[in-house]
């Protein structure tokens, strides 16, 4: 029997399955990890000692799985994404990775290369405004302030095509995550946009681009000793732990959404045709711009993105300054609480915000709070924010060409009824929850599955196991709330901005 290997690499760990072609899961595997944080807006992970060794170590402990007279016929990763590793010509980092949009440290490369191409032509090209979520300012951030580095570096990669190298030897990066490196990529074109490329890159090589399915390559000997996989067998691109996560759970057509809870919030839709955004006009706190066009993980397809800089990083943070109960028990507190927290809101951006205000500078903010209000007070409305900040994303993904018409719900953040419910009710929204909930590991075994042609590329193996509906009993609530919470931003905007100059 073959059998498929998908690892994916996320922020606060990694995990692991072994699957069969038809989609059944026989084993799982997943190790925690730590991202680092060592000054306000960096966000950072050893690529070789986190990554690396994590795949290391569930490669090998899946593969003491495999049945008699069953083979390991492919595998696939994915990781948390985009991200830039650099690293010299043996594949040794040169430094710690920089995170996705959470690490906001390129905020002067990111109006310095703005300028220089000009914000409607990257538009143009790349479907969306740069912003900390794209890698180009944060190489041009390495080359500016660590010389030294740049000088050692000779190539970059994501965290999944810097794993497909250790594992093969090929560099290469899939569209998706190129879609993602902006200005370097042109996302209506599908293919690097050399000539901004030249420019940021300064001497770096560019990577072979292949399709998330693809196969680039084989497991070395060396990789295959490290990881137990055997000798030989195909590797596939993979690509951003968030698009292989919504390949898993069959968002595959036009209008389909997911949401995805977790550290942070993700949202992808497919679209139906490629869209340019409005220009953000650079002005921090504006939602226009704010959202991402970029490659799909099928061939020539598109997606629309947007991401939360906070999620449940929020409620870890609130768990522990708070005396670090018990998640049953801050969930029971949370759920004695009535909808509307008795009056207390939350700003969610606490580490600064990528959608939907596209403001590295923006802070959290808790208003209303009074003596009577309960640490169960502040979980609900650390959920209720989130849950606002993402009823005014939906609202600007509705008024794209493609509305959304179908929402599934995955992550980690599902454990929260609290949080899936007050999600529900504040969007208005039905959420589907499907059946398998491992997450990106999964899809990236249907990856691997369709890149050796043991299924066809049509192959869904998502199924719907409950449904979230909205409480019509807190419509009329949550939205007089949800106008109170919309000023709150704007309203707040120049105080935190002060305080978050005090921290450069």
């Amino acid at each position: 029997m073959d059998l498929f290997v998908g690892i994916d690499m996320g922020t606060g760990s990694t995990k692991g399955v072994l699957v069969t072609e038809d989609g059944v899961v026989l084993a799982s595997e997943q190790r925690a990890h730590e991202m680092s944080l060592p000054r306000p807006g960096w966000a950072e992970v050893d690529a070789e000692a986190v990554w690396w060794a994590d795949v290391c170590a569930i490669a090998s402990s899946l593969t003491a799985e495999v049945p008699a007279g069953s083979r390991v016929a492919a595998m696939c990763v994915s990781g948390v994404g985009p991200c830039l590793v650099l690293t010299d010509a043996d594949l040794n980092p040169v430094r710690s990775a920089i995170l996705y949009g959470i690490d906001s440290r390129a905020h002067a490369e990111i109006a310095e290369l703005t300028a220089l191409f000009g914000e409607a032509e990257i538009l143009r090209r790349c479907g969306k405004s740069l912003s900390s979520q794209a890698v180009g300012p944060k190489i041009e951030w390495v080359r500016k302030n660590e010389p030294e580095n740049f000088a050692r570096a000779s190539k970059w990669f994501g965290s999944n095509s810097y794993v497909v190298a250790k594992l093969t030897g090929e560099y290469i990066q899939d569209h998706h995550t190129a879609s993602q490196c902006d200005p370097l990529y042109s996302v209506r074109e599908f293919g690097w946009n050399t000539e901004w490329s030249d420019r940021v890159l300064d001497g770096l090589d560019l990577p072979r681009l292949a399709w998330p399915s693809e196969i680039v390559g084989k497991v070395s000997a060396d990789a295959a000793a490290s990881t137990g996989i055997p000798v030989g067998t195909p590797v596939v691109a993979g690509t951003v732990d968030a698009y292989a996560e919504a390949f898993s759970v069959g968002v595959r057509h036009p209008g389909d959404l997911m949401l995805m809870y977790g550290s942070t919030m993700f949202l992808v839709q497919v679209l139906a045709e490629y869209r340019t955004p409005a220009p953000t006009g650079r002005s921090a706190g504006s939602t226009s711009g704010a959202l991402w066009t970029t490659t799909g993980v099928e061939k020539g397809t598109y997606a629309l993105a947007a991401g939360t800089s906070t999620a449940g990083s929020l409620t870890t943070w609130l768990q522990t300054v708070t005396g670090g109960a018990s998640f049953d028990e801050l969930m029971r507190e949370a759920s004695a609480v009535p909808a509307g927290s008795d009056g207390l809101l939350v700003l969610p951006y606490l580490a600064g915000e990528r959608t939907p205000v596209f403001d590295p500078d923006a802070r959290g903010v808790m208003a209303g709070l009074t003596l009577r209000h309960t640490r169960g007070h502040m979980f609900r409305a650390a959920y209720e924010g989130i849950s606002f900040g993402i009823r005014q994303i939906l609202e600007m993904f509705d008024d794209s060409d493609t509305p959304v018409t179908r929402a599934v719900a995955v992550g980690g953040g599902l454990r929260s009824p609290v949080w899936a419910q007050a999600l529900s009710d504040i969007t208005g929204r039905t959420q589907l929850v499907p059946t398998q909930a491992i997450g990106a590991s999964y899809g990236d075994g249907l990856l691997a599955a369709i890149g050796v042609g043991a299924v066809s590329p049509e192959t869904d193996w998502a199924t719907v196991a409950s449904e979230i509906p909205p409480n019509p009993e807190h419509k009329a609530l949550y939205d007089d709330l949800y106008g109170n919470w919309c000023e709150l931003y704007p309203s707040t905007r120049k105080i935190v901005h002060a305080g978050a100059q005090l921290t450069r």
